[in-house]
């Protein structure tokens, strides 16, 4: 009688999908060569299950800029990841959020370098608002606060 309980629940658990958030995530990074705020934001990530390929650059604003993120919104790096531009120490749990959510945008942005931030030293004070931005011309939009 054992046995076929524990078939039933060993077949229920082969049944069973993981969470979409259980597979890795992969990511590419393009960063400043000197800055290192960057590695400590991919170390993050990939503590929360994603690949990050970082490739130091000598023309983020340029990457930036092409990536459609405004100029006014860059942050210390730009990350591609599953078809969307994640640029800045954008929290992991926004960025599950657009891959989850999947919206018609092109990205989604943290200005800045804001203290406490992934990636950042100290203690985060105040309210972080992350903007979705498009490539079509039209205003940056609030995507999240944190």
């Amino acid at each position: 009688m054992k046995l076929t309980y524990r078939l039933a629940a060993l077949a229920a658990l082969i049944a069973t999908p993981l969470p979409a958030f259980a597979a890795t995530i992969n990511a590419v990074m393009y960063k400043n060569p000197s800055c290192s705020c960057c590695e400590s934001y991919a170390a993050y990530l990939e503590q929360n299950g994603f690949k990050v390929d970082i490739k130091p650059v000598n023309n983020l604003s340029q990457i930036s800029g092409d990536a459609g993120v405004p100029a006014d919104l860059e942050g210390c790096h730009t990350l591609m990841v599953d078809g969307y531009v994640v640029d800045g120490l954008v929290p992991v749990d926004v960025v599950r959020k657009l891959l989850t959510e999947r919206p018609a945008i092109t990205g989604i942005t943290l200005a800045d370098m804001p203290t406490g931030a992934p990636g950042m030293g100290g203690e985060k004070t105040g309210t972080w608002t992350i903007y979705a931005f498009t490539k079509d011309g039209k205003a940056p939009t609030v995507y999240a606060t944190e």
